[in-house]
């Protein structure tokens, strides 16, 4: 049976010479996979590979059966071209750890179409992004995506809420008797990227690159803890030289 969906391409794998297996968050069935023929190979309009890089926001027809582990698409085309995340490299980075940081959360195909439409805003407003926007966009999505995933730190920074328990994932009075928390200074900083609501607002706040290093440690060390079966990411050592 046919369906319509919008989908974000997580993953793409070359199948035999002319085909590849796709890995796509979609809007009506979460995340698939999906085998496209003759991708590479040169039309008149060109390759069709274009379309199917991680981080392309796409519309899709597709075939879909519950029984199936690997689907097929009849038609697809860009339903958003990006101006800038192709071509900077700053922005490229950023996006491709958030693709990567969605791809290790979404373990079962299971619907899920409000994380779905947060995401796709969250690469619109990337896309949109100045440099010192995207330099701290990395921290913002992440803590982002653990409250859409359900897990968010809960309370509020105060002088007497000053650290952020990451293994109950609260701010809390006092340091906890295990090392994974973040000091007042780094909580502060978390509070305030938790409460961002602009752009604006995001580029506002000044890291240097010490701290949003100690952030994306802390932060990935908050996923493993809370998602099973976590790994380190590969696409952290990029944002570290990157973002100086």
């Amino acid at each position: 049976m046919l369906h319509k969906t919008k989908g974000i391409v997580l993953k793409n794998v070359r199948y035999k010479e002319t085909s590849c297996i796709v890995t796509v968050f979609t809007e009506l069935f979460g995340i698939q996979s999906y085998l496209v023929n003759s991708v590479y190979t040169n039309t008149k309009s060109g390759s069709k590979a274009v379309y199917f890089q991680p981080t392309s926001l796409l519309d899709l027809v597709v075939y879909h059966n519950n029984l199936k582990n690997l689907q097929r698409i009849k038609e697809f085309k860009f339903s958003y071209l990006y101006t800038s995340i192709a071509h900077n490299v700053y922005k490229n980075a950023v996006a491709l750890y958030m693709i990567e940081l969605l791809q290790k959360c979404l373990k079962q195909p299971e619907v899920n179409a409000s994380l779905y439409h947060n995401i796709e805003n969250a690469f619109l407003d990337l896309d949109k992004a100045d440099i010192k926007q995207a330099a701290n966009y990395s921290l913002y999505y992440t803590m982002a995506l653990a409250k859409w995933l359900g897990f968010g730190v809960g309370g509020s920074y105060s002088s007497l809420t000053s650290i952020i328990d990451l293994m109950e994932g609260k701010f809390t009075k006092n340091i906890p008797n295990h090392n994974y928390y973040l000091d007042n200074d780094l909580s502060n900083i978390t509070y305030m990227l938790l409460r961002v609501s602009s752009l604006e607002e995001m580029g506002k706040i000044q890291l240097s690159k010490d701290k949003r290093r100690a952030l994306l440690q802390a932060y990935e060390g908050f996923f493993r803890y809370h998602i099973t079966d976590f790994t380190s990411l590969r696409s952290l050592p990029v944002l570290y030289m990157l973002f100086e």
